[in-house]
């Protein structure tokens, strides 16, 4: 037998239903953390890389596909480190003249302004 919080002592089984419970709930919270972290570095990937397609004056045409390339499976994975990389490459590749420095201060832009979107603040 357990005590619960008010004081009572509880059954082995209340004890053992108590523990699944909190143990689902984390589980849940879990859940929906990694849905929000998914959400999240899917709109910032977005955000930077139709900055970076600007930048390389691509058309509509080419910037879509640029952009789903950065938000397909796969890319809400990679660290920050291989984001900078490939968006340094993808710049410097179009001729764009630019500094990882910028890059770096464009990225956090874009991860303000994706919570922004999330969190449904202007």
């Amino acid at each position: 037998m357990g005590i619960h919080a008010s004081g009572h002592r509880g059954s082995a089984a209340s004890d053992s239903h108590e523990a699944s419970f909190h143990q689902k709930t984390a589980e849940e919270l879990f859940s929906r953390d990694q849905a929000m972290l998914l959400r999240f570095l899917a709109r910032r990937n977005h955000l930077l890389a139709t900055w970076a397609a600007e930048m390389m004056h691509l058309t509509p045409e080419e910037a879509d596909p640029y952009r789903k390339g950065f938000v397909g499976a796969g890319f809400e994975e990679m660290d920050e480190e291989s984001i900078l990389s490939r968006l340094m490459g993808d710049l410097l590749s179009a001729q764009v003249e630019i500094e990882e420095s910028q890059i770096r201060a464009m990225l956090d832009q874009k991860s303000v302004e994706a919570k922004r979107q999330l969190l449904g603040v202007v």
